[in-house]
């Protein structure tokens, strides 16, 4: 027999509790096993006055905030809608069936004001790191580097030419944040290049064509991982240039090394950070060793490489393949006075003599002049990273590195950060320190395991 639903006497009292509504396998449920915001309002109480109507709780910001970057759900107006009608979501915010959702207009009030005042957003996403730490996810053995470029919330056609750009009379916070940030190494000051084109929207992106198709204005976001669980060490947003990324690889290096005593033995990275500067302070200040291509500059005019010559380093000589000397000097009182080269190289030279008289000068010399080799004064490091590359161990960490750029992918399919909603060096340091705890957080919630309940 068909039953139908009795309605004709409403209920006076419900039994209702949102802890057995929310799935016992759901992500909220195992992520919040890993967020400790107790000590948050100790933090933030000097920059909270102490008259006035109490303030929304900070506790409930952060963890809307957490739940919109770990299901990347990016507009603030529609998390507030969500956590309303979301049983989940209000739980996770400890907010029960009949609490108030806050404003959207109040995640930007404390962004731009106490979170930022106070460094919490840096903070929440140590804390992270420290539990991985703690849950034994980080190994300490070996790291990967990369940077990626996130679209910026600009557009070419709101721009100027880079040598035409002027600050307006009532700059915004963007700009603001622009002018403020022009000598730091990671914006400004990573290079003395004019840019292409400059946004009148945010002036501190840049204007980039690096992807390989159309040109349009970005921040890089830097990672620096574990090797063992991808446990994302420490993050940094810096301009689209590649300067800017190098730079942002030491700060993240030294700052776990300074917030969890973390010193990696090897470092896995792409070719860009191969320079002879930092594979120099990578080797001979931090004792570290990389694993990284060595950036060279291969001839095209199918001469001799300089791979081909032999050095002797007791008697500071090259050896070329006709077994002629190339000398930095062949006079030994010239040699007396050297002092060591403004940029940097060492310019090594054979006898005009020998290369006249050699079978092989059409192959080792396009020109009429003798063989000349360049030596940079990091040799030393460009030496010691191409003989590592013969190693197994560098083939496990080329292979490991691709965890980071897993990361990425992830980044901008899974949490949908593609494109930043926020404007400005700042607003991009916020985006990236909360994706980087969502994806620590999710790491957690998918490698330690639920407890069991126990059954009665």
């Amino acid at each position: 027999m068909m039953g139908e639903r009795q309605s004709d006497q409403p209920e006076l009292f419900y039994g209702f509790s949102l802890e057995r509504h929310v799935p016992s396998d759901h992500l909220l449920r195992s992520i919040d096993r890993f967020v400790d915001l107790g000590d948050i309002r100790e933090q933030l109480r000097p920059f909270y006055s102490d008259m006035g109507r109490p303030s929304i709780d900070p506790e409930l910001m952060i963890r809307m905030l957490i739940i919109g970057y770990c299901l990347g759900i990016r507009s603030e107006r529609r998390l507030c809608d969500e956590v309303h009608l979301n049983l989940a979501y209000r739980w996770f915010c400890r907010l029960g069936l009949d609490g108030a959702v806050p404003d959207h207009s109040t995640f930007s009030k404390n962004r731009h004001g106490r979170f930022r005042d106070s460094d919490l957003l840096r903070k929440l996403f140590e804390e992270t790191v420290a539990r991985c730490i703690a849950e034994g996810l980080v190994g300490g053995e070996g790291f990967a580097v990369d940077a990626s470029m996130i679209r910026a919330d600009a557009n070419r056609q709101h721009s100027v030419p880079g040598d035409e750009w002027e600050p307006p009379d009532d700059p915004g916070h963007a700009v603001r944040e622009y002018l403020a940030v022009l000598d730091e190494a990671a914006f400004g000051g990573a290079t003395p290049v004019v840019p292409k084109f400059i946004s009148a929207a945010d002036p501190a992106s840049r204007w980039t064509g690096a992807n390989g198709g159309l040109a349009f204005f970005a921040y890089c976001t830097n990672y620096l991982i574990d090797l063992k669980h991808a446990v994302i060490m420490d993050v940094e947003a810096t301009t689209a240039v590649r300067q800017a990324e190098v730079t942002a690889q030491r700060v993240m290096l030294d700052r776990t090394q300074e917030r969890f005593g973390i010193w990696p033995e090897r470092l896995a990275a792409d070719t860009g950070y191969g320079s002879a500067e930092n594979l120099a302070w990578l080797v001979h200040e931090r004792g570290i060793e990389p694993h990284i291509p060595v950036f060279d500059k291969d001839r095209t005019d199918g001469s001799f490489a300089r791979s081909d010559f032999t050095y002797d380093h007791s008697q500071d000589i090259y050896t070329c393949p006709g077994g002629k000397e190339l000398r930095q000097y062949w006079q030994e009182s010239r040699a007396a006075k050297a002092q060591p080269p403004s940029d940097g190289l060492y310019r090594y030279r054979a006898r005009k003599a020998d290369c006249d008289a050699c079978e092989l000068r059409s192959r080792c010399r396009p020109g009429d002049q003798s063989r000349k080799l360049l030596r940079s004064v990091h040799e030393g490091a460009r030496d010691l990273a191409r003989d590592l590359a013969l190693t197994d161990a560098y083939l496990t960490s080329r292979r490991e590195r691709k965890k980071v750029e897993m990361l990425f992918a992830h980044l901008k399919r899974i949490l949908k950060l593609d494109r930043l909603r926020l404007r400005g060096p700042n607003g991009a340091k916020d985006e990236f320190l909360l994706a980087a705890t969502a994806q620590n957080l999710r790491k957690l919630a998918k490698l330690i395991p639920m407890p069991q309940q126990a059954l009665a």
